[in-house]
């Protein structure tokens, strides 16, 4: 044990991959073809935390502002390149150039606030809050953009014909769009509302779980983890709020005609 903790060991670091392999055996025998994504994330999730925690080791033992930054660069980053990757629709210059615009003001405004305002670490670029708190808004807010983004598009494909008939009759681009805005930041949202609604009864979050491992007190694990949810609403909301109604615009031509 260190400081409280349980050392897994190797062969129990193993033993947990037996769940890989139920399965694969599941999905083998049902006959759905998700062998190889399920062997190439297991090995990517392995690698990529692995390399993580060599290198936050490194970043925990050497504090620099300029590498704290770096990470939330790379962070942030990532999640726009992702973001791109995992929308399934064709998406413009414009719409890509408003997504990370609005990736980082949302984030980065709602990450400062939460260092200087409401947990105030010294100094603000202590990796130990840093690192871990932006990667759960820059996570969350990645997820939130990615779902409106669907969910917008799709909703405006799939029903163009109205929404053309509504803009023939008058009807400005704003308020033809505005029920397909409305249901993008509904489900943009709704995963992180979901998760406020379930915790603490039907289940208990891994930051809140490792904070208790770890010999925190349960009510201090929780205070943080209360207020780092709300950092989540708050940035995954900001986010979403600026993508929508910045983007939905270049959804239309300059003669208000339906471009997607």
């Amino acid at each position: 044990m260190d400081n409280g903790i349980i050392d897994i060991g190797l062969w129990r670091f193993i033993a947990a991959y037996a769940f890989i392999l139920l399965l694969l055996l599941f999905v083998k025998l049902r006959g759905i073809s998700r062998e190889k994504q399920i062997i190439i994330a297991s090995f990517r999730m392995t690698v990529q935390l692995i390399i993580a925690g060599y290198i936050l080791t490194f970043i925990f033992g050497n504090p620099s502002p300029w590498l704290s930054l770096l990470i939330i660069f790379i962070m942030e980053l990532f999640a726009i390149l992702n973001i791109f990757k995992q929308v399934k629709y064709k998406l413009s210059k414009q719409l890509k150039g408003t997504a990370a615009v609005s990736m980082v003001i949302g984030t980065l405004s709602c990450l400062f606030y939460f260092n200087f305002v409401v947990i105030h670490f010294t100094p603000w670029y202590e990796p130990r809050y840093f690192i871990p708190i932006t990667g759960m808004i820059v996570g969350n807010s990645m997820t939130g953009i990615t779902l409106g983004l669907n969910t917008l598009l799709g909703g405006l494909k799939e029903q163009r014909e109205l929404v053309e008939g509504a803009l023939m009759l008058g009807a400005t681009p704003k308020a033809a769009s505005k029920k397909y805005v409305d249901d993008a930041f509904d489900s943009a949202i709704l995963p992180t509302l979901n998760n406020m609604i379930g915790m603490g009864i039907i289940f208990l979050p891994g930051m809140m779980t490792g904070q208790i491992l770890s010999g925190v007190s349960p009510l201090v694990a929780i205070e943080y983890q209360i207020v780092i949810l709300l950092g989540i609403v708050g940035s995954v909301a900001l986010t979403v709020i600026l993508f929508i109604y910045l983007g939905y615009k270049f959804l239309f031509t300059d003669h208000a005609q339906l471009n997607v």
